[in-house]
């Protein structure tokens, strides 16, 4: 069961300088999971950075998901992707992915969307955002009630996404969420690893 702190990284939070030990600090604070999520730089790097993340991420026990980037998910052997709905259909990354790999859709506050992405074979829903973002300013927001009763009898795995702070994310948590994607609240701080052990003590 996907449960707990998703750890999502920035290319500008945490540079190639920096990545391996910023998510590793995540990972021992008690991340479960890392999207690694970089669309700007060249595709050799990425691919480098990828397979050091899923060597970190395996020998520490958390599952890595690759944001948008099938052919990135095959080649470092990644436990998944993340789509956005503008990215590649559902459908379309089960049948290039197989069944063993994760799926998680963007569905931003849409029961409608979420249903069709459980058609087509996603492992979890991302909803959000729930509040103000600096990572996508002009996401559109998401209505916190409104999808409280499909949280609730939701066959799949919740994520919640979307300034999400340690101070806003009981509330998401009692809604019925079962994790909680950070980027700017764990990377743009240095005490990165303690923050995390904060957030995991919400899921306990």
């Amino acid at each position: 069961m996907l449960r707990g702190l998703y750890a999502i990284t920035d290319p500008h939070l945490t540079p190639t300088a920096t990545l391996l030990h910023q998510v590793q600090a995540a990972v021992r604070g008690g991340a479960q999971v890392i999207q690694y999520r970089d669309k700007s730089s060249p595709a050799p790097l990425r691919l480098q950075m990828a397979q050091q993340l899923r060597a970190l991420t395996r020998e520490m026990g958390a599952l890595l998901i690759i944001n948008d980037d099938l052919s990135l998910c095959l080649q470092c052997d990644a436990d998944g992707v993340h789509l956005g709905q503008e990215d590649t259909p559902v459908a379309s990354a089960r049948q290039q992915l197989g069944r063993n790999k994760i799926i998680g859709a963007t569905c931003h506050g849409s029961q409608a969307l979420a249903e069709a992405a459980i058609d087509q074979g996603a492992n979890y829903l991302a909803f959000g955002r729930f509040f103000p973002s600096r990572t996508k300013p002009d996401a559109l927001p998401a209505d916190l009630e409104a999808l409280r009763p499909f949280l609730q009898r939701c066959p799949l795995p919740t994520v919640a996404i979307g300034g999400i702070t340690l101070n806003n994310a009981t509330p998401l948590i009692d809604a019925g969420f079962n994790m909680l994607a950070v980027i700017n609240d764990l990377f743009d701080r240095a005490d990165t690893e303690q923050h995390c052990q904060r957030y995991s003590t919400l899921f306990q």
